[in-house]
């Protein structure tokens, strides 16, 4: 009896060892079909004037792009007697995502999550070349979307595609999710929806790979981002007599100032930036700011400085907003220690004091570490070296949504993009074929290891 027991245990020992091998060798026969990823990403790229994100004046219609992604896998999907799970899903009218899966035999995963389908505006004025159509020239692939992030629609679109064709028995399953609604969000349509409604939550059995990113390289860490908007009250009155007003733009010049000597007094360089290469730390600044129309002759009555705050992943986003308040609340408590300009330049005068009120952005992003602990960057590491001959891991105060809270919530999150970072949200935007051809080498590369 125990002779039989040892027996078949190596058969099967024999059995697995043969199917691992198959697979591996099913898995690196896939490469970028190039015909098929510059046909989809230039009907992709065709869509991309009504895929245009910035609220309330543009708001994208993501089943626009959808509609090209369903039609070229729905030959491989479980309805038409394929291998991959197809799903689309939408919490606003338009607005969809999609989710693939390409199932393996166990219970763990590897996920490619991300990339989305909608794209920054563009201004075809300022354009070389049409911004909405795709443009070949060479290796260069132009027009909005191509870098971020269509191209890695396109990607990981080709990539499931393959697998499907090939049809590898992996121990582990697959997932991919495209995302509406990245670059201005709008509550529960993309990303935050999916995780709230649990679409995300069979995701957590392994790493969780978000291609959103550029450059070829693993990005390990990026910089949480929380709008700011100070709102500052003045006393409207002639310029000629400025004893008797308030000026509140004076008011709000010193005021932003003093908030970012605090800021930066009080978070200053994180020791564990630079072993994470962060280009730089965390930062506050105003980015624009407004006063009701008036003479030139008038102390303006109020004014508003708007910015942002990136913050690196080593501080907390609400113990920044906690601490900044109370700058707030002193500086209105003290308003005599604010620096004036000139005799006349008072934020207080007799029946009337000026005020300081700040407020946050709704949708404050937090930032991310990456794990450099996990099997997954170990195994982008590793592709990387094998395919590009060197990886360079860079961090980057550019922020993700969501990534931060996921993490936080159990997901290990490694970060890619194979883009180029000097076209992001730039006129001109193009991709390389060649990187998505990497691209895909890199994926492969990754799946074997982790198998």
């Amino acid at each position: 009896g125990g002779g039989g027991g040892v027996c078949f245990f190596v058969f099967f020992f024999l059995f697995f060892l043969i199917a691992m091998e198959q697979a591996r060798k099913l898995l690196s026969e896939i490469e970028l079909n190039e015909e098929v990823y510059v046909g989809l990403l230039e009907k992709l790229i065709g869509e991309t004037e009504k895929l245009q994100n910035n609220p309330p004046d543009l708001i994208p219609r993501e089943d626009n792009a959808v509609q090209h992604i369903l039609a070229l896998l729905k030959p491989h999907s479980k309805e038409e007697g394929g291998p991959l799970d197809v799903e689309h899903i939408t919490y606003t009218e338009g607005r969809g995502n999609i989710i693939l899966r390409y199932a393996g035999s166990g219970d763990k995963c590897l996920s490619f999550v991300g990339s989305h389908l909608d794209v920054v505006p563009a201004n075809p004025e300022t354009w070389e070349r049409p911004p909405f159509e795709m443009i070949r020239e060479g290796d260069q692939l132009f027009g909005r979307g191509t870098t971020d992030c269509l191209g890695h629609v396109a990607l990981v679109t080709c990539f499931f595609k393959a697998l499907a064709e090939k049809r590898p028995e992996l121990p582990l399953t697959l997932n991919a999710v495209f995302i509406a609604s990245e670059e201005a969000e709008g509550p529960g349509v993309g990303i935050d929806g999916l995780l709230a409604d649990g679409k995300l939550d069979a995701l957590r059995n392994g790493p969780v790979i978000w291609i959103d990113c550029a450059d070829s390289q693993p990005c390990i860490g990026t910089a949480g981002a929380i709008p700011w908007h100070l709102d500052v009250s003045g006393l409207l009155f002639h310029s000629g007599l400025p004893h008797k007003g308030i000026n509140a733009l004076e008011f709000a010049m010193e005021a932003s100032g003093e908030l970012q000597k605090r800021f930066y007094s009080e978070f200053p360089a994180h020791p564990m930036e630079e072993e994470y290469n962060f280009a730089t730390p965390s930062t506050m600044k105003p980015t624009q700011i407004s006063v009701p129309k008036g003479g030139l002759n008038q102390l303006p009555p109020s004014c508003r400085v708007s910015g942002d705050i990136r913050l690196t992943p080593f501080y907390k986003v609400d113990d920044v907003k906690k601490v900044v308040e109370g700058y707030i609340n002193d500086m209105n408590a003290n308003l005599s220690s604010i620096p004036t300009r000139g005799p006349c330049s008072k934020y207080e005068i007799p029946d009337k004091k000026g005020e300081l009120k700040i407020t946050f952005g709704e949708h404050c992003l937090s930032g991310i570490a990456c794990k450099k602990d996990s099997p997954a960057y170990a195994a982008l590491c590793t592709a990387i070296n094998e395919v590009k001959g060197e990886a360079v891991p860079y961090s980057i105060c550019g922020s993700l949504p969501l990534v931060g809270d996921m993490q936080e919530a159990g997901f290990d999150i490694q970060l890619i993009g194979f883009g180029k970072s000097d076209v992001y949200h730039a006129n001109n935007e193009y991709c390389l074929l060649s990187d998505m051809a990497d691209a895909t080498k890199i994926l492969v590369r990754v799946v074997d290891i982790l198998i």
